[in-house]
Parts: C-alpha cells; structure tokens; sequence
C-alpha cells in the first residue's frame, strides 16, 4: 500500500489529525467531494423525465446499482436495494418477513451484535408480532468474553426446525471478531426449516457493516441470503446503504416502502396495484440519487486508491469492475489494516491497567481494538485522547449487548480503529498518548500537528478571509 500517495487524497492529512474513529465513519476524499459538487450542475430526478439531464442522471444511478452489484459479486443489479443506512436496510428484511413467521417460530441472533441487528428482532418478537396475535421467540447466542470469539456449539443448539431466521455480524464493531459465516451457513442449512420458497434451511442475514469496507466480499460465495452494509464505513459521505438479498427473495417479497419508483408505470387500478421489475421495486419514492451514484464511485475510487493511487482506472469511467481486480484491492486493504492493527495490540498490550476486548491475533479480528484503562472512565480517556490530537471514540459503540455480557459499568470501552489512509507512525502515537493516559500524565500533542481545534477552525478562518476579500 502506498499510503502516502494515498494520503495525498485526503484534506484530513493536512490539518495533522489522527483519524481513529474509522469502524464509526471514514474520511471523505476530495475527489469524491468535487464530484458531488460537479454533478449538481446537470442534475435531475431519475425515471421521471425526458430531458437530457433527466437521461444522463439515470443512466449515473442505473449504473451505480451495476458499481454496487460488481463490487460485491452479486450476479447483477437485481439483488441490490439501497436504503439510508445498515440499519434501514436490516429493518427493511424485518419488514419483508413480518407476515411470514407463524406460532412457534424463532430467530436466532447472537450477543455480540450491533443494536441494530439486534434491536429490530426483540422489537419483532416481543412487540410487533405479539400485536398480531403470533408467538414467535427471539434467542441469543453467547461469547466467550475471554476471547470475544462466537460460542458457535451454543448458536448450533439454538438453531432447530423452527429457526425461520439467523442474523449475525461477519465482524463485531467493539470485539473485532470475524465470525465463521461459512460455518453459520452450514448450521443454517441443517436447520431444515421449510420456508414459503420450498427451501428447507433457516435463512441467514448478514450484518456486514464492518466487513465489506476492508475486506474482498463475495456474497455468492459466502452463500448468504441477505447482507447489510454502509458505503459511509468505506470512504462515501452519510445518506446510503445497501441491502444485498437473492433476488427470488426480492421478488417473491413485500416492500418495506410503497409509492413512487416501486409501482409499474400507469399501474395502479382500484382494485390492485403492479410493482416495478427488480431492483426497481425496492426504490419508493425519489431516492438520493446524488448520495447513490457518488457512493458507486466510492466503491471505483476505493479501488484506484488500493491499485494505482496516483492514476485512475475505474474512478470516473464506465469501465465493469472485474473480480479479480477487487479480489487484488481488497486483499491489500485487508493486509494494511492487519498490520496497522496487529502493529497496535502489540503497543497497547504492554501498557499498564489496560484490558483489551476480542482476539489477539489481528489475523482473527477487523481493524479496531476496543479497551478500557483501570480506574479510568472509558469517556474521560477518550476526550484526554482528544487533547493529544488522537480522534478514538468511547461509549458501548451501539454493541450495547456485548458491554453487558462483560459485566463492564458503565457499559462503555474507548475504541481506536484504522482504514487504508493510517499509517504505523500513526498507530505509534496513538499507544504513546493511551501509555500517558494510563500513567496519569498529559498526553502532548505532536510538536508537528496544530493545536486541538485549529483543523476544524482552518477551513472557517479561509472562508471568513474569501468573504472579506470579496
């Protein structure tokens, strides 16, 4: 990885920031920035016009569902529907399967899960479907805490023929546990659960939020039949995530939203409506359509970056993305961010009072270490952090569960996480600042960074001094 050319790409780098709140939101690069800005400049609603603007823009958003469907080796663009975020799009399978689920039904998560696989099931099974007069239970699979690896004989006893649903995270946002999604799958298929489809297996959702940003994915082979993830964890600004499901499932199920895009052109009579053709039919309403096609190019400049980052290959071009050129790219991203994290257990591991979450071995985690400081609250090394020009992040990191199974009061780590724009300098100064925390001095900030504050001024003080020169 050349990660200085990289750097090169980012406007972070040049206020000395150390960006350690990767696993919560990557940085944003400039090229991705100008381009949203260029593409105001001819932009129009999609499927809903005969202007050449209204041409061109769709023809942006078609192709990005394509970007999306390649990058993840989907078989094409009808397996791909696009939502706000992980979370609407988690929610939006719930949703497809409420009518689905009969008396003495159950799905099976784990302890380990992001609220937001995890919150949508409690609410289905102890309020929304109680509501409809069914009984379906919600069960929970355990962790070993010593290792934060998946207790996966006790996920093998949960699952039985009643198992409509398995959801589990291919990678914990606070222990950093990669889990077996081949095994999960195994055990899902044994379940022999008969589903409305005439498969008799348990189905398996994937929350893949923390995965597919550094990892090569391809859901064909990992055989799964829904997954999750955010394009705002992979260099995309806020605003799109996107929901990968076999298409027979797609399209034998119910929206999550109705009107707009999703209904068949002049298809709507008073006694019954027509959906529109994959993946059509899962886009009510005017989508973001501006957010779509800049994520899409996120995924070709993710690419670039990892391969070639002083020219572009598939950034801007209408170039198909092959698999093994994102099999090459993700392998290096995956190879950098084990470095950078294996480089920060082994600094972190020797510091006094500290208690790290999850495996050891970087090879088994994603790029994240989670910690506490004895006799420190999680917050308050978080913002002594901040001081030193270290941007971590504390609290429970939305893996509420988790924190409790640990027994840790409050329910709250202070987590430093790395992508492809990190460097092992970086990650050396992070341990020295987390040391000096644990030893109870200041932590300084580097003699070659501004002062904390001065970044997030600088782009305000150069704006006041446009204004005033206008």
């Amino acid at each position: 990885m050349d990660v200085h050319s990289i750097r090169r790409h980012f406007a972070f780098a040049d206020f000395g920031r150390i960006v350690a709140n990767n696993a919560a939101s990557t940085q944003p690069p400039r090229e991705l920035l100008a381009l949203y800005r260029s593409l105001a400049d001819r932009y129009e609603n999609v499927h809903r016009g005969q202007s050449d603007a209204s041409r061109e823009m769709t023809a942006l958003f078609e192709d990005a569902y394509d970007t999306i469907a390649d990058f993840i080796g989907a078989p094409d663009r009808t397996g791909i529907a696009l939502y706000r975020n992980t979370t609407e799009a988690i929610n939006s399978v719930m949703y497809a399967l409420l009518t689905e689920f009969r008396d003495g039904d159950n799905v099976v998560t784990t302890m380990m899960e992001h609220n937001s696989n995890h919150v949508p099931w409690y609410a289905l099974c102890r309020e929304v479907l109680p509501r409809l007069g069914r009984s379906v239970q919600h069960r929970l699979a355990r962790f070993d805490p010593r290792t934060g690896e998946l207790d996966l004989d006790h996920l093998a006893a949960l699952i039985d023929s009643r198992t409509k649903l398995v959801c589990c995270t291919a990678a914990s946002n606070f222990l950093g546990t990669r889990n077996p999604i081949g095994t999960i799958r195994g055990l899902c298929d044994a379940s022999g659960y008969p589903q409305p489809t005439g498969e008799r297996r348990s189905r398996l959702l994937v929350d893949a939020a923390q995965l597919v940003p550094g990892a090569y994915v391809d859901v064909r082979a990992l055989d799964v039949d829904y997954l999750a993830f955010s394009f705002h964890k992979m260099l995309a600004p806020f605003g799109v995530g996107a929901l990968y499901a076999r298409p027979h499932l797609l399209a034998a199920g119910l929206p999550f939203l109705y009107g707009g895009d999703m209904i068949a052109e002049g298809r709507v009579f008073p006694d019954r409506v027509e959906y529109n053709a994959l993946p059509w039919k899962y886009a009510a309403g005017s989508p973001n359509i501006l957010g779509t096609i800049v994520s899409a190019q996120a995924l070709r400049l993710l690419l670039d970056l990892a391969l070639t980052p002083g020219r572009p290959m598939y950034f801007g071009t209408g170039r198909a993305i092959e698999r093994p050129a994102v099999r090459a790219a993700m392998n290096r991203v995956a190879d950098w961010n084990r470095s950078l994290t294996g480089r920060a257990l082994a600094g972190l591991e020797a510091v006094d009072g500290i208690t790290i979450y999850g495996p050891r071995d970087a090879a088994r985690r994603t790029s994240l270490v989670a910690f506490n400081l004895a006799g420190r609250d999680p917050i308050g090394v978080a913002e002594a952090l901040n001081r030193a020009g270290v941007e971590a992040r504390a609290g429970c990191h939305c893996a509420t569960l988790a924190h409790h199974a640990l027994g840790l009061v409050p329910p709250a780590s202070c987590r430093v996480s790395f992508y492809l724009y990190n460097t092992p300098d970086e990650v050396d100064r992070i341990v020295a600042a987390v040391a000096a925390v644990a030893a109870g001095r200041a932590a300084s900030v580097p003699a070659d960074a501004p002062a904390p504050g001065a970044a997030g001024n600088a782009p305000t003080a150069r704006r006041a001094r446009s204004a005033a020169e206008a």
